[in-house]
């Protein structure tokens, strides 16, 4: 199990129209060519996250796209759900037929492990992937993917 290139752009997309659209609706021609994603591939994501109301476009001249919401409200699990991108780490996809239509020994390790990425996922916002390029975080400090990472380890810890 992997996350897949469609989810990596889809993020990385997000995080460019987030750290620019303060200055006006952002082209997806120039995230293609800041971001070196093909800008068709763009197309089809966007449109995704168009239809999960995670962005808006604005059509004429100065158009382009905008966040439909806060980024702050905007999670990654948001974001890779959109583009539907599986988050499964059963061979089952959950249906639990896993070995002869009976569930396999391993299936609540790897459902549990699905659970915890969303969890990871859901606790990390676009605003908190945008400060971190805008380098607002102070010196020193780790950052909020770190420190995410680290709240579940003490968390898993304390069980």
């Amino acid at each position: 199990m992997r996350l897949t290139t469609k989810g990596r752009f889809a993020v990385t997309a997000m995080i460019d129209l987030g750290l620019r659209q303060e200055k006006g609706p952002v082209t997806l021609a120039a995230i293609s060519q800041r971001q070196r994603i093909s800008l068709s591939y763009l197309e089809q994501l966007f449109g995704r996250l168009r239809r999960h109301e995670l962005v808006e476009s604005m059509r004429g001249p100065g158009g382009g796209y905008r966040l439909a919401r806060q980024a702050k409200d905007i999670t990654v699990a948001d974001i890779i759900y959109a583009v539907d991108e599986p988050l499964d780490a059963t061979m089952c996809g959950g249906k639990q037929n896993c070995h002869d239509d009976q569930v396999c020994m391993t299936h609540e390790l790897w459902a549990s492990l699905n659970r915890h990425m969303v969890d990871f996922l859901d606790g990390i916002s676009l605003q908190d992937l945008v400060n971190e390029q805008r380098g607002k975080q102070s010196a020193g400090l780790e950052s909020p993917v770190t420190r995410h990472v680290v709240f579940h380890e003490e968390r898993e810890a304390a069980y």
